[in-house]
């Protein structure tokens, strides 16, 4: 039994061939995957997420819900903890905040200047707060303690110095302290 060997020139036409396919395979993909994002980006900007709540950033600390008597915490009228704070270059309004431990607490934010976004501690509490839009997340703190709140995202030359601190009281001894219609901070005003 006799194997034929392809000539240098065949093994050449083969090896281009295999290569103009893949080629063609690669092309498709990035294709497919260019058209996805070009849709995705028409699709977002023309029909934003449903849930996209808004604020004047000119008129921020004037009225509205995060005027500067609104900010800090507090126990709404149907128990649940809500935290509003205004992030602006280079501080946190208000600089401390106090939550109950094994609480849900409702983080309402917006940025009056630039892009700006905090973690806190060691917790899954990670958001962008971005001017003219309110950001909104839900979050339980289960140890007392203090914990810091950076601001991750790079807003202008003071940003290293930009955090705020997050004060978690027994759920008992917050409530013991929260009175209606009053905000809570651990910073005396």
């Amino acid at each position: 039994m006799s194997t034929a060997t392809p000539s240098s020139h065949e093994s050449e036409a083969i090896a281009v061939a295999a290569e103009r396919r893949w080629s063609f395979v690669v092309a498709a993909i990035i294709a497919v995957l260019v058209l996805v994002m070009i849709v995705t980006g028409l699709h977002w900007s023309s029909m934003p997420p449903s849930r996209v709540e808004t604020v004047d950033v000119k008129t921020l600390h004037l009225r509205g819900e995060f005027v500067e008597r609104n900010l800090g915490t507090a126990v709404e009228a149907d128990n649940r903890v809500v935290v509003r704070l205004v992030a602006q270059q280079y501080s946190f309004e208000p600089q401390c905040i106090v939550v109950p431990a094994d609480t849900p607490v409702t983080f309402r934010a917006t940025a009056t200047d630039a892009i700006h976004g905090f973690i806190i501690g060691r917790t899954n509490a990670n958001t962008m707060v971005v001017p003219g839009f309110v950001a909104t997340f839900t979050t339980s703190f289960h140890r007392t303690g203090e914990q810091l709140m950076p601001c991750h995202e790079y807003c202008g030359t003071g940003h290293e110095a930009m955090w705020a601190r997050v004060q978690v009281l027994p759920r008992d001894e917050f409530m013991a302290k929260a009175r209606p219609g009053e905000r809570l901070s651990c910073v005396a005003r």
